[in-house]
């Protein structure tokens, strides 16, 4: 499966969420599908996608929190995995898309192409709630069981190694910036709210 089959197929899902992109291909790919200003994308901060979505769960608690990370993101900032266990967050989902590789930065393979499991640290870091999706149909059943659900989830997507022709968001970085935040005063909407 893609990242992009991926995001397509939960567009909808999460489209009412406030949802943090990491760098790259997944900024990308969600912003080819749509822009929507509860979407932010973290166009140069790699490894601190979680980081931010977590201070925005916890902010915001009746906000349904999407992040789209990246294994070479979460390898930069593994101790992320640890912070979000500890406050736990019941609003927030960590969708991490493995493709074993820093696709956006050059192809260069990471650590999980020689055995980590992202997966086996998040829950050795304390995220019970979490999974591994193999193919597009498992993918989205996690993803919406962890949207219904009250609890800290991760979901580990196993991806291709494919991307976008261009890395490109056509939206001004400081104005999503603000955008961003003029769209987190206003109440949560339809699936963004949590249950």
């Amino acid at each position: 499966m893609t990242r992009l089959e991926c995001l397509r197929a939960i567009y909808e899902d999460i489209q009412d969420c406030a949802v943090v992109t990491i760098m790259g291909a997944t900024s990308a790919e969600l912003h080819s599908l749509g822009h929507r200003p509860n979407f932010f994308y973290l166009t140069h901060a790699m490894g601190l996608a979680s980081s931010i979505g977590l201070g925005l769960a916890l902010c915001q608690p009746s906000r349904r929190v999407v992040v789209l990370d990246g294994d070479g993101s979460v390898l930069m900032n593994l101790g992320g995995l640890s912070t979000l266990a500890r406050y736990g967050p019941r609003n927030m989902v960590e969708i991490i898309f493995d493709n074993e590789s820093l696709l956006s930065v050059g192809g260069f393979p990471t650590a999980t192409a020689t055995g980590t499991d992202l997966a086996a640290c998040a829950r050795g870091a304390g995220i019970d709630n979490t999974v591994t999706a193999r193919n597009a149909d498992d993918f989205v059943s996690a993803v919406r069981a962890a949207l219904a659900g009250e609890k800290l989830a991760c979901i580990v997507a196993k991806v291709e190694a494919v991307g976008p022709a261009g890395y490109i968001v056509d939206t001004h970085m400081l104005e999503d910036r603000f955008m961003f935040a003029r769209a987190m005063r206003q109440p949560p909407q339809n699936g963004g709210k949590m249950p």
